[in-house]
């Protein structure tokens, strides 16, 4: 408890950022698990740093997006670790059988093939939970009391869950619109359930039981690997996307509270413009809106639930994009017709839509009355999560494009915002100094979403060179990119006179950031380590978004001659903050 005490911005800390599914773990099956986080966190403490922060880990559907998630509270089967000392019921010779099928050649170093992965995941768990039941059934075992003690606790969420699941696998996919019409809501599942006859009644009992057991085998080793991280002084960080996907089990039990007339995402951006349409318009998430009068008329349970079901797997975690809750970007299309309206004109989009184009909810900040109302909206939204978190465990990802109100309303709600050095600027010229940063802020170079450190700087040297053509227009990128590097590396606290490796300045760059006056500093893991590997492109539709993994077994970063070097040598500093 002491230590818990110490997760406040008195206490400066640094940290890793990476997805679990990069992870290779000793004994994972082709994806990170909680195995490999128990083996990040015992190399986060041996190398000082204080936060291992994470993407979010609830289940995905068939674009493995984990921002696009079926469920907000149920984890996802993947992150379980699948071994017998883990799960008692499960036998060593089952795991060689599943793995010689579905991986005949062998699991490989590339990235995830969630075509192959989730299926013998799904495979082990149902075998495992054969046994269990086999013995659950005879008598009042220790686990089949456990197990029940569990699901009693969580009526509020499971069963409904478990029925969704258990449809979802039956039609092969979550798309509830493409199911039966009986099957497409909650209340009508379940009365179509109640006419059927006893045996299918039993069939979909067991299968919902299933879903229960693979739940709580996924909760229960996290609130373990959550207490081993406890003990070993490292907080885990979690995440909370701002919206849940159309397709979940949430829109199915509960859809009065989203509007899914309206497709949440983020305007244009100039860090965005990968493809046409992000250039255009935007993000289109696919993610419905809330109706937040209906949520307010039961108190934000839902929003409620969310949050103290994640405070029981992580110390803190950050809400992915708290813009949201003063203002959301909306589309009145989904992203399936992100194509469609790529190079139309406002006029032709109106045509298509009926006259909607894509607009924030619930106002543009066009006025000072709707930033007022924005503002408002935003403080008591937050105002009843805080209700839930206490001071310091809910941190906003700020990013993007923010209104001028909203970091002073996070500030004065002692909710920490975002720095990512490039985008601090002032005059919109010079960057503005971590020794300026505000200590309720986490720093960063990069999230999820953004290129790493080691691309943005070669892609700098490369324009560089290239100016050396001759050519007017070179030349005048080359002056650009020389006014990025010099203005980032002064930030950082060195100068760069001439074409320059990024691997003479990649500690520097790390320095400068731990140097910055917020509580918490935290690296990518790419950045940390010098790699180009990116987890996701936003706007692109990709098989490579949220598969990317990372060479090196995490039990071998400590002998990895560069890396150990390098923490050997940042190791005081980690320590220090």
């Amino acid at each position: 408890m002491f230590w818990e005490m110490e997760l406040s911005p008195e206490h400066k800390l640094a940290g890793i950022l990476t997805p679990l599914f990069a992870l290779r773990g000793a004994n994972d099956l082709g994806v990170g698990d909680v195995a490999a986080l128990r083996e990040i966190v015992d190399w986060a403490a041996d190398a000082g740093l204080g936060v291992v922060q994470l993407l979010p880990v609830n289940e995905t559907g068939n674009d493995h997006s984990p921002y696009n998630a079926i469920s907000s509270v149920a984890l996802d089967p993947l992150t379980i670790e699948l071994t017998p000392a883990a799960v008692p019921e499960l036998a060593q010779e089952w795991i060689g059988e599943e793995v010689a099928r579905f991986f005949p050649e062998g699991i490989t170093a590339g990235p995830v093939d969630y075509t192959k992965v989730k299926p013998l995941k799904r495979a082990l768990l149902r075998r495992a939970f054969e046994v269990f039941r086999s013995k659950t059934g005879t008598a009042r075992t220790t686990r089949g009391k456990a197990f029940r003690q569990w699901a009693e606790l969580q009526q509020d969420w499971l069963k409904d869950f478990a029925l969704f699941r258990v449809l979802m696998e039956e039609h092969g996919t979550e798309r509830w619109d493409q199911w039966p019409s009986e099957h497409r809501t909650l209340v009508s599942a379940c009365d179509w359930l109640q006419g059927m006859p006893s045996k299918v009644q039993k069939s979909f009992e067991l299968r919902q039981m299933e879903v229960m057991y693979v739940q709580w085998l996924a909760w229960t080793q996290w609130a373990q690997v959550r207490e081993y991280a406890q003990q070993r002084k490292v907080a885990l960080m979690g995440d909370i996307p701002f919206g849940v996907s159309l397709y979940s089990a949430d829109f199915f039990g509960r859809p009065e509270i989203f509007d899914s007339h309206w497709s949440g995402g983020a305007p244009p951006e100039p860090a965005f413009q990968s493809d046409p349409f992000t250039a255009r318009w935007g993000q289109n998430w696919g993610v419905p809106l809330y109706h937040w009068d209906v949520l307010k008329e039961n108190h934000l349970d839902w929003w409620r639930q969310r949050v103290r079901k994640v405070r029981e797997v992580f110390h803190l975690f950050r809400i992915d994009h708290v813009l949201g809750f003063y203002r959301i970007f909306g589309f009145p299309w989904r992203p399936s017709r992100n194509e469609e309206f790529a190079g139309l004109t406002d006029d032709q989009a109106r045509s298509l839509t009926g006259g909607d184009l894509p607009r924030f909810h619930q106002y543009s900040d066009d006025t000072d009355e709707h930033k007022l109302a924005n503002r408002q909206q935003g403080q008591e939204l937050l105002s009843v999560l805080l209700q839930e978190t206490g001071l310091y465990r809910l941190i906003g990802e700020d990013l993007g494009t923010v209104p001028d109100y909203v970091r002073p309303s996070l500030e004065s709600l002692q909710i920490a915002g975002f720095k990512v050095p490039m985008w601090e600027k002032e005059w919109d010229t010079r960057l503005i100094s971590g020794k300026n940063y505000g200590r309720l802020s986490v720093a960063t170079y990069a999230t999820h979403d953004h290129e790493p450190l080691r691309t943005m700087w070669n892609r700098w040297m490369q324009i560089i060179a290239d100016g050396e053509s001759g050519r007017r227009e070179d030349a005048d990128r080359r002056d650009g990119a020389w006014w990025e590097v010099r203005r980032l590396a002064t930030w950082a606290g060195f100068e760069v006179p001439c074409i320059t490796r990024f691997e003479d300045v990649h500690e520097r760059l790390l320095r400068g950031l731990l140097a910055c006056e917020s509580w918490i500093a935290i690296f990518m893991v790419t950045d940390l380590f010098g790699t180009m590997q990116r987890f996701n492109v936003p706007g692109a539709v990709a098989d490579s978004n949220w598969s990317e993994r990372i060479g090196l077994p995490v039990r071998e970063w400590s002998r990895d001659a560069f890396l150990a070097g390098l923490v050997e040598r940042l190791r005081p500093v980690f320590k220090q903050r």
